[in-house]
C-alpha cells in the first residue's frame, strides 16, 4: 500500500453529454477501487465559446449545429446509447435552452476554492441533464451552489461582477493551445492524456498500472 498520489486533470463541459458519460464511468472504477491514488482537478473547456450570454433556444440551437430535428436524432443516438449503458437517463425532451456555460465554469472554480469542485461538476450535470436546468442562469448556479453547501448569497454576488471571467477564457484558450480539441480529456500525472468517455475496465486497469509503478517506487526508496 502507498500513500502517493498522482493528479488526474479532466478537461470538461457540463453540457457535455460525453463528459457525463465519461465522469460516470470512471466513477464506477473509482468505487471498484477505493485505494485509487487519484487526485482529480476540474478544467474548463466551452464546446461553444461563442454562445451568447444568455444561452440559445435549443431548438434553434440544434438547427444551426445539426442542421434540424433529424441531423439531431442522428447526432444524439450513440449519446442516448451509450448513456443507458452506464445506467443514465439523459432528459433531452425537456432540454429548453443551450447555455453558455462560462458561469457554470466559475462556479466550478469557486467551488474548488472550497473542495468542493467534484460536487459542483455533479450538482451541474445532474441539474442539465436529469432536471434539464438553464444552468447558464445565475439563480440556477446559486441554487446549485446553496445545495453543495456553498454560501448562495456570495455566490450570487459573484456571479452578477466580472470575478475569474477572464481567467476561465485563459484556462480554457491554454486548453486548446496544448491540443485538447474535444472533452471529455483525462491527463494523467500531466503529462498521459486519455481522450473521451473510457470505460470502467479501461480505467480499473489505468489505475492498477498506476499502483504497481507507486508500489516500485515505495520499495525501490
Amino acid at each position: 500500500m502507498t500513500d502517493q498520489t498522482i493528479t488526474l486533470d479532466i478537461i470538461s463541459d457540463p453540457i457535455c453529454p460525453w463528459c457525463y458519460i465519461g465522469k460516470t464511468y470512471l466513477d464506477q472504477a473509482l468505487a471498484a477501487v477505493p485505494d485509487h491514488p487519484f487526485v482529480i482537478q476540474w478544467h474548463p473547456f466551452q464546446l461553444n465559446p461563442d454562445m451568447p450570454p444568455e444561452g440559445m433556444d435549443r431548438r434553434d440551437y440544434l438547427e444551426a449545429k445539426f442542421g434540424g430535428q433529424e441531423g439531431a436524432v442522428r447526432a444524439y443516438a450513440p449519446v442516448a446509447e451509450r448513456a443507458e449503458a452506464a445506467g443514465l437517463k439523459i432528459n433531452f425532451e425537456g432540454m429548453r435552452r443551450t447555455p453558455n456555460t462560462l458561469d457554470a465554469h466559475r462556479l466550478i472554480h469557486w467551488a474548488g476554492i472550497e473542495s468542493k469542485q467534484t460536487q459542483a461538476v455533479d450538482a451541474l450535470f445532474h441539474a442539465f441533464f436529469v432536471e434539464a436546468r438553464d444552468i447558464g442562469d445565475h439563480e440556477v448556479l446559486a441554487d446549485i451552489a446553496d445545495g453543495i453547501g456553498m454560501d448562495a448569497a456570495v455566490v450570487s454576488r459573484l456571479l452578477a461582477s466580472d470575478a475569474d471571467r477572464a481567467d476561465i477564457a485563459k484556462r480554457d484558450a491554454h486548453s486548446r493551445e496544448m491540443g485538447v480539441n474535444s472533452v471529455p480529456t483525462f491527463i494523467v500525472a500531466g503529462k498521459h492524456a486519455v481522450p473521451g468517455a473510457q470505460s470502467p475496465d479501461l480505467w480499473r486497469k489505468v489505475i492498477g498500472e498506476l499502483q504497481q509503478q507507486l508500489a516500485a517506487t515505495d520499495s525501490a526508496g
